[in-house]
């Protein structure tokens, strides 16, 4: 595989496909599901994959050195590439609560498994929420403009969290797109 050629999407399919292939279960989340759910509108670098498994990071680890990656740091990167991965410790979350809902990608008999729309939402609003940061809050945003998500979902979550003041910033900064 050419890997200096595939955009974010194309190599967080390969990548995803590849370690499946090799024992390891993982799911897609943070700034790379901004990056797919808007067709590149927000342009995230990092490949952020949970592990579904405690016992794969080692797996995880042979399976990207095999496709040419190195450990740098805590990041996984390529001499071909300009992305990176970084493996999330279990469990799948967003906030307090378990992720219920993975999404599939699908690209010939490949398959990437990551956040629904929803739940990319709640995983950007929950950096926005626990730690101020405006541009989760605007990647949240463009999700939510081009994506069908589920908005009592994410009030419920919200008020879970008890971040409903900030749910407010959310709808309406909503409400102005």
């Amino acid at each position: 595989m050419d890997i200096k050629n595939l955009s974010l999407k194309y190599l967080a399919i390969f990548i995803s496909d590849h370690l499946r292939k090799n024992g390891v279960e993982t799911v897609l989340t943070g700034g790379a599901c901004v990056s797919i759910y808007t067709d590149n509108k927000y342009i995230s670098y990092d490949l952020d994959f949970v592990l579904l498994s405690t016992d794969d990071q080692k797996k995880a680890r042979s399976a990207l050195e095999k496709i040419g990656f190195y450990e740098d740091d805590r990041y996984f990167k390529h001499k071909e590439t300009e992305f990176f991965v970084d493996f999330v410790s279990p469990p799948l979350s967003v906030g307090s609560e378990p992720v219920k809902d993975i999404s599939e990608i699908k690209k010939d008999d490949r398959v990437l498994k990551l956040l629904s729309p929803t739940d990319c939402v709640k995983d950007r609003l929950a950096a926005f929420y626990h730690w101020d940061d405006k541009q989760a809050l605007d990647q949240a945003l463009l999700v939510s403009m081009d994506n069908p998500v589920d908005f009592r979902e994410i009030k419920r979550w919200s008020n879970n969290e008890r971040m409903i003041e900030k749910y407010r910033i959310y709808q309406k900064n909503l409400k102005k797109q």
